[in-house]
């Protein structure tokens, strides 16, 4: 799978899979990685897949990096289950590459922004053995079965933080709040900020990331 790969030392103990929301590529939070403040902890190889190309329904059919099809305005409401089968299946893989060259599971992060942040829950909550965190940045749970494929196998020890925009016009604040109480009443321990900004990363939002990270692969 095409990837931007960035290592912030020699032999790295940790890896953080960052997935790109709609129409983004890999490249898209490269440059937050100076921002995090990792630099002081083990090395961390940063993985940024580019997401497959697609025709997007609302986007009136054009063809662009998408994780899966949207099919209208209400992000909720009919959902592109095959394709996120689909990109689930790459994503695993990407996680079995990881675990193949030495990343404990406990120090495995897979982190998405919106579309990117939907299959970051989708495929970490269903993760046996568990991995390290799941970061949830403007998104929202798209298939709730997730959760039952999670729950009872050990997954539920694996921390969350959900961080969304109070603005935020394309991933609504109340969407991404349900889904996060979702999660957590089914048994996961998330923590859920919120910052005064729309459909991206607060100046805030960045550092809280950095901390919950540093805390996670200290």
């Amino acid at each position: 799978m095409e990837r931007v790969v960035i290592e912030t030392g020699e032999n790295p103990t940790a890896a953080v899979i960052w997935l790109h929301g709609l129409g983004a590529d890999g490249h898209d939070f490269e440059p937050i990685i100076p921002e995090l403040g990792v630099d002081q902890i083990d090395p961390i190889r940063f993985i940024f897949p580019h997401a497959p190309t697609r025709p997007v329904t609302i986007n009136n059919g054009m063809v662009m990096r998408a994780w899966y099809d949207i099919l209208e305005v209400s992000i909720d409401r009919r959902i592109d289950e095959t394709g996120i089968h689909q990109s689930a299946a790459l994503i695993e893989e990407l996680i079995a590459e990881q675990r193949a060259l030495g990343i404990p599971d406990q120090r495995l992060i897979l982190a998405g922004f919106s579309q990117g942040g939907a299959m970051a829950y989708h495929v970490g909550l269903a993760q046996d053995p568990p991995i390290g965190g799941i970061l949830v940045l403007s998104a929202y749970l798209p298939i709730a079965d997730s959760l039952l494929k999670g729950a009872g196998k050990g997954a539920c020890s694996t921390p969350l933080l959900c961080c969304h925009g109070q603005w935020d016009p394309v991933v609504p604040l109340a969407l991404g709040e349900t889904s996060a109480r979702q999660v957590e009443q089914a048994g996961w321990p998330l923590e859920w900020k919120t910052y005064p900004t729309e459909h991206s990363l607060h100046p805030d939002e960045v550092n809280d990331i950095g901390q919950w990270l540093r805390e996670r692969l200290s």
